[in-house]
């Protein structure tokens, strides 16, 4: 018989709240022997299967991107961008960045969180650079290139976000009324979904509105 291969995950954006999620979702998988997390100052739990990798986005170092899954939840507000640049540098840049370093390193799968109305012709800023990261994705040719739409994401953000609070309560008390497609869905079934669409062999490009991955 033979041995079962266990995989390296990198992950993006591992204190976020979709991403601290997937990592510990990441390390209770069998799939995977290692679990990257890149980041700029430690994480405040250990793993013995986590392995954290100080790095710098400004000069990314493509020595440090070596993994077979690619999982970016890395993500910012305007506000606490505090600009229009800034905020582009995160959402786009750096997912980009690492994209290309991970596709030169012989990575085999990006899974990346976007939006939900995440278009590059789009008159809305926020969802312009989100469908411009998803088209400048696709032409790393990745053999699996996984994209996440979610809605808004219902869940522990650990800061505090005043606006994003209200509209997370408002969107509980109206989910029920709201369309599957555009009811707020908690992150722990984003989380869900990257890991379980990770493991299904699949190729080519792959987008996942909120309403399918309200399934997970």
């Amino acid at each position: 018989m033979t041995a079962p291969t266990y995989k390296t995950a990198l992950v993006i954006g591992a204190t976020g709240l979709i991403g601290n999620l997937l990592t510990h979702q990441l390390l209770e998988s069998p799939q995977y022997e290692t679990v990257k997390v890149l980041v700029r100052s430690p994480l405040k739990w250990k793993h013995p299967r986590l392995q954290e990798v100080t790095f710098d986005f400004e000069r990314p170092n493509g020595l440090l991107t070596q993994a077979d899954d690619i999982f970016c939840c890395l993500g910012t507000t305007m506000k606490k961008a505090g600009s229009k640049e800034a905020f582009k540098k995160v959402d786009y840049q750096y997912p980009l960045d690492i994209a290309r370093l991970g596709r030169e390193s012989g990575a085999q799968q990006f899974l990346i969180v976007t939006a939900m109305g995440a278009d590059p012709d789009s008159s809305f800023f926020y969802n312009r650079v989100k469908g411009e990261v998803e088209r400048d994705l696709k032409a790393l040719q990745y053999p699996a290139l996984l994209i996440f739409r979610p809605s808004l994401l219902l869940g522990n953000r650990g800061e505090n976000r005043l606006g994003e609070r209200l509209a997370e309560g408002a969107m509980r008390l109206f989910n029920p009324l709201i369309p599957a497609r555009y009811k707020g869905i908690e992150a722990a079934k984003v989380a869900r979904a990257m890991l379980v669409t990770a493991q299904q062999a699949l190729t080519g490009t792959h987008v996942y509105e909120s309403d399918i991955l309200q399934a997970y």
